[in-house]
């Protein structure tokens, strides 16, 4: 029985995908995006408004209707504070006052108490009862399941506004675009394509991480059959091409090819397998300089950045949270760190300054409220477990003068690895993972993995190190230990020392997940929230 319950949750979820694709492609792009985003720039204000009066305060069911109550905050008052005060004021003030959800309470992992009174929270009264059709895209959380969020034809259609802006922004017409993206589960690479189609681009060339037929041969099959249903109804779309098992070299021969004959790249992939063609392209000797990266899905570290631009490549970081939305993107003068221009038209982002769990860091926890009526939840100042510093953008580029004038940097999750009571804070093991350890054994950033697993009462974590670095695993495991011993002290550094079974150091290839990304801290058996897909 639950092996047919859970084919039938497939070839509904894959239904619903055919249909939404069939309804995309029979829409034109926006003819005046401009206008779309100007309308949304100018009443982000009053959508807030109106979608709090129909899906909160008309609603006790709704989470959000309760804290609203124990916040002593009622319609009325909301909207003079917005009017007086403005939203993103407001908000910060409704957070101290309690409405506001954490990643855990989200997801149900935790129970909703504010006030000490208990607030029943039904994932179904978060969504927006306007959003209908669409297509389903899926989150892949590492401590929970994933996320079913169901993306209307309204919002899709409005995503032409973010395309025309990036196109412009970076010249894109005059490059040879590509993909490297994964296939079904995985909404990503196709809805990439089904996008650039409908505006009338090509995508040259889709490369996808190859798994076993065993594993992922009926997600091949299945979209196959989508790209043949996009082809029927006059979609240019592209058939994916597997790469061999931990080898991204073929996808650096093909773009250095494209240098070759004079036209460029633009490529849009994770940040991990970015970084892995570059990798190949550095060490076979290849020129792929002038090729530009636009990535998302993890975060852009200062040592996979690096990496990417040694070889004259630039790389462009994007921010989205299925759950949330596309948050913003890196305009063509964000050249350091981890930062994006904020979507404001679609999303009103604030900070709560709290401990992180387990670790007791101080982190600007980022807060998110939808603002587009299409929204496929209404959101109001949802947490991620990601932290980043809000601030104004200086820069002089198609976002800020499309009235996008907040950045977000410095974005990184905050979630952590934890064994034998022990806390590793994500910031530090990243740098000690991406930049000591290959500065001191060789390799690059996603040859160093450190992996949680549960075995039997006891958690343990696994350095993987991969075969193509040429060192000893003890010595490696003192060098890591070393590092954590300047991070923490001696104390944290001697208590992993002594766990012999918490930290084992092996020599095998790092683990990826089905979409092809290495994640610097893995927890094995899901896909690691260590940042975000877009």
């Amino acid at each position: 029985m639950e092996g047919e319950d859970y084919l039938i949750r497939e070839a509904s979820y894959y239904g619903n995908m055919a249909r939404g694709m069939f309804r995309l492609l029979r829409h034109h792009p926006m003819t005046d995006r401009s206008e779309a985003l100007r309308d949304q720039m100018a009443n982000r204000e009053s959508r807030f408004l109106e979608n709090a009066r129909t899906m909160v305060f008309a609603n006790p069911r709704n989470p959000y209707h309760s804290m609203f109550r124990l916040a002593g905050c009622e319609w009325k008052d909301l909207g003079e504070s917005v009017t007086k005060r403005g939203l993103e004021s407001t908000l910060e003030q409704l957070a101290r006052e309690g409405v506001f959800l954490t990643h855990d309470e989200f997801k149900g992992k935790t129970p909703l108490v504010r006030s000490g009174r208990h607030i029943e929270l039904a994932p179904e009264t978060l969504l927006n009862p306007r959003n209908r059709g669409g297509m389903e895209t899926m989150s892949g959380g590492s401590r929970s399941l994933g996320t079913k969020t169901r993306k209307s034809l309204e919002l899709q259609l409005y995503r032409d506004v973010y395309d025309q802006l990036l196109t412009r922004e970076f010249d894109l017409e005059r490059r040879t675009r590509i993909l490297v993206l994964p296939i079904l589960p995985s909404s990503v690479g196709l809805g990439n394509s089904i996008r650039r189609a409908r505006a009338g681009e090509r995508i040259d060339k889709w490369f996808s991480v190859r798994g076993t037929l065993r594993d992922s041969g009926h997600y091949r099959a299945l979209t196959n059959a989508l790209v043949v249903l996009g082809r029927s109804m006059g979609a240019s779309l592209p058939w994916p091409t597997y790469l061999p098992p931990n080898d991204f070299l073929p996808a650096a021969r093909w773009i250095a090819g494209r240098k070759r004959e004079g036209r460029p790249c633009a490529v849009r992939s994770y940040v991990s397998p970015a970084v892995r063609i570059a990798d190949a392209a550095r060490s076979a000797g290849l020129d792929i300089s002038g090729t530009l990266f636009f990535v998302a899905g993890e975060a852009l570290t200062e040592a996979k950045r690096a990496t990417i631009e040694e070889t004259g490549a630039e790389v462009y970081p994007g921010y989205g949270i299925t759950e949330v939305g596309s948050v913003g993107v890196a305009c063509r003068q964000m050249r350091q760190g981890n930062c994006v221009h904020l979507f404001s038209d679609q999303l009103a982002v604030v900070n709560r300054v709290r401990r992180a769990p387990l670790s007791g860091e101080q982190v600007n926890s980022l807060l998110f409220t939808n603002l587009l009526p299409s929204a496929p939840r209404f959101l109001i100042n949802a947490e991620m477990d990601d932290s980043g510093v809000i601030e104004p953008a200086v820069c002089d580029c198609e976002y800020s003068r499309a009235g996008m004038t907040m950045q977000i940097r410095n974005i990184f999750s905050y979630g952590k690895l934890t064994g034998q009571g022990v806390t590793l804070f994500g910031t530090d093991v990243v740098r000690i993972l991406e930049a000591a350890l290959p500065r001191r054994f060789g390799g690059a950033p996603g040859d160093y993995q450190l992996v949680e697993r549960e075995a039997g009462r006891q958690t343990e974590l696994i350095l993987r190190v991969s075969p193509r670095v040429a060192a000893a695993t003890d010595d490696v495991r003192e060098a890591f230990l070393n590092e954590v011993r300047g991070c923490y002290g001696g104390t944290l550094a001697a208590r992993l020392w002594n766990h012999s079974a918490g930290l084992t150091v092996v020599s095998a290839e790092p683990v990826t997940t089905r979409s092809g990304k290495v994640l610097p801290l893995h927890i094995l058996g899901a896909e690691a929230r260590h940042a975000h897909a877009s």
